[in-house]
Parts: structure tokens; C-alpha cells; sequence
């Protein structure tokens, strides 16, 4: 296997819900895609939200069930998940300012932006369907995203 990611899938309970959330934090999506391929009570249907991050990583958004059924797995209770996924800004204004954004659009704050003793800056915020993001400003990264 090669160490690389092309696409991280959240499953999501309400599709449209979430790809409004997610293109109020600012990123761009055609919109759901692959509504014509139905699911039923044994397949997973098609429908899905994509958005390109840089990188050419793509977050996937899909329906919670379809997900289970495609992955022939069951999961527990949403946002219960034990990940998180990091999100590098270039300032401290801007973890701030993202957070502030992400609240704005629907998400909740689980852990306010603060210093912590390992020299970053950053704070938590859950989305709709209860995944754990985490907005970082980190000073030792001269690559970190202006």
C-alpha cells in the first residue's frame, strides 16, 4: 500500500443538510451526484456529494445507510467516532475565524481555540452529523496554508 489518501467519505444522514454545511464553510461542490442509481433495502444507492480539497483530496459526502450497506458494516451511534480530521490555517486569527465560521453554518464548538502546550494554536468543532474536525495553526509549519 502506498502511504497516500485520495478520499476521505463522511456518512451522512442528511445528504442536503450536509452539502449545505459544507459549501457554507466554502467549499466547492457540483452538487449531489448519482441519484439515478437507486438503492433498495439489500444495495446502496448512489447519491453522493464530492468536494476537490487541495491537494486532489476529496471529501465524500454519503448517506449514512448507503454507506453501512456498501461497506457491509454497521455503526454506532453517529459522532461517536474516535478521529478527527485536521484542518491547517496559516494565522491564529484564522482558526478564529474558521471556527467562528463552522458555528455560523451550523456546527457546535466542542472545544474552544487555545494555546496547547505543544506550541500549537487550535480549537474543535463537530458538524451536523457529528463528525470531529480540528482547526490548527501551527508556527513551525512554513508550508501551513496562507
Amino acid at each position: 500500500m502506498q502511504p497516500r489518501i485520495q478520499v476521505i467519505t463522511l456518512g451522512v444522514s442528511d445528504l442536503d443538510r450536509s452539502l449545505a454545511f459544507y459549501r457554507a464553510l466554502g467549499l466547492a461542490s457540483p452538487g449531489v451526484i448519482g441519484t439515478e442509481f437507486r438503492g433498495d433495502e439489500d444495495n446502496p444507492g448512489g447519491a453522493a456529494a464530492m468536494f476537490e480539497l487541495h491537494g486532489g483530496l476529496i471529501l465524500a459526502l454519503y448517506g449514512r445507510t448507503d454507506l453501512e450497506k456498501d461497506a457491509n458494516a454497521t455503526f454506532d451511534a453517529p459522532g461517536a467516532g474516535e478521529f478527527s480530521i485536521g484542518h491547517l490555517v496559516g494565522t491564529r486569527d484564522e482558526v478564529d475565524a474558521v471556527l467562528a465560521e463552522a458555528e455560523a453554518a451550523g456546527a457546535t464548538l466542542t472545544e474552544e481555540p487555545h494555546e496547547r502546550p505543544w506550541g500549537i494554536y487550535s480549537g474543535y468543532f463537530r458538524d451536523p452529523d457529528g463528525h470531529l474536525w480540528e482547526v490548527i495553526w501551527n508556527p513551525r509549519l512554513a508550508s501551513a496554508p496562507a
